[in-house]
């Protein structure tokens, strides 16, 4: 099967877009099931390994194994490379299924892994990216800010923060009625306080920064000359950029972007509205646990578009099996699948779920 050719002949049809999360879905032992039973997640997981090898002292195999002393995911510069590497060997499953990706977009750090699967940033550049970025995180940013994600649309949350200038800011705008804010501790909590006192059913996110506000402004100067060395390229997937929330130029992801990238807010519902406008209705989230999937259905709802969107692995599930089960769901909604390629890839055993007599 030719890459790109991934889903059904109907007029129009765009193929299937990729969708990389940010932070949040992680959890310990998130890559050990596919590790010990998929070939191409532990050859293209230890490649990323290889890759970060420079930036790092720790195992980010034990990490992804969830191995007994392991580095703790509790730090940015851990598990932001913990999580580009398991999303870009599930992508890397995925198309040893015959799924590949017509175009890609990223939430947040998600956009990194996106560009790199689309080829704009090799696995060295986009490894370099991510490594030093979170290590600039790490060593000025954390226990500066917080961040909250808020059930209401950006216009309400715009309307509350109001109250809050200068030390909260939209940090995402991840759907209609889904958005992040981010900044200072103790404003975050008064806001946390003032949403439950309303009834709003508001969380905190995992973050001991403020990710997405004028916090970033910090690092503004030395994460430009950490990353001034990468070069992007051109790429045969379509990139759709959650910073501008339209398609965006693959060579145009140089130093400044990626600033721009953790310091904006991030418009994954405008990217999401544009995938959708230029056809796009088979959305596959290759991640840990599917944190865009509810947030990609609730923008097709709202636009009136039939839209599919399928997570990958889940909490607490990181076998094969797991993988399979997403895969064909996929299937079920469209996207054709080559499970006779995924046997010759080196997956053992592989029986599409719906077709297996021990499945439920």
């Amino acid at each position: 099967m030719s890459p790109g050719v991934v889903g059904h002949t109907e007029p129009g049809y765009r193929g299937v877009a990729m969708v990389f999360a940010g932070a949040g879905g992680q959890w310990r032992g998130m890559g050990a099931g596919l590790w010990d039973e998929s070939p191409v997640f532990r050859e293209t997981a230890t490649a990323c390994a290889d890759a970060f090898a420079p930036y790092i002292d720790w195992s980010l195999t034990d990490v992804l194994c969830g191995v007994r002393g392991a580095a703790s995911m509790n730090r940015p510069d851990v598990v932001q490379p913990a999580l580009f590497t398991l999303m870009v060997s599930v992508a890397a499953v995925w198309r040893s299924f015959g799924v590949y990706p017509a175009a890609v977009a990223g939430h947040s750090q998600g956009e990194i892994a996106a560009a790199h699967v689309a080829g704009a940033l090799s696995l060295d550049d986009a490894a370099r990216v991510v490594a030093l970025r979170s290590r600039l995180i790490a060593e000025r940013l954390v226990g500066t800010g917080s961040m909250l994600s808020v059930p209401l649309s950006v216009k309400l949350v715009e309307e509350r923060l109001a109250d809050h200038t200068g030390v909260l800011a939209v940090a995402a705008v991840n759907g209609p009625s889904a958005t992040s804010v981010a900044g200072d501790v103790d404003a975050i909590e008064k806001l946390f306080a003032e949403l439950v006192d309303d009834d709003v059913r508001v969380a905190r996110i995992a973050s001991d920064f403020a990710a997405h506000s004028p916090h970033i402004d910090a690092i503004h100067a030395p994460l430009l000359d950490a990353l001034g060395g990468i070069r992007p390229r051109a790429a045969g997937i379509a990139f759709c950029s959650s910073v501008t929330g339209d398609l965006a130029e693959p060579r145009s992801l140089d130093a400044p972007y990626w600033y721009q990238n953790l310091r904006g807010r991030v418009e994954f519902e405008a990217a999401v509205r544009t995938l959708v406008r230029l056809g796009y209705r088979h959305f596959v989230e290759p991640s840990s646990h599917p944190l865009l999937t509810a947030p990609i259905g609730d923008i097709g709802r709202d636009v009136g578009a039939d839209v599919a969107a399928v997570g990958s692995l889940a909490m607490g599930e990181s076998g094969l099996r797991t993988l399979t089960d997403s895969i064909a769901t996929a299937e079920r909604h469209g996207v054709l699948v080559d499970w006779e390629g995924a046997r010759r890839a080196g997956h053992r055993n592989v029986v599409p779920p719906h077709r297996s007599k021990e499945h439920p």
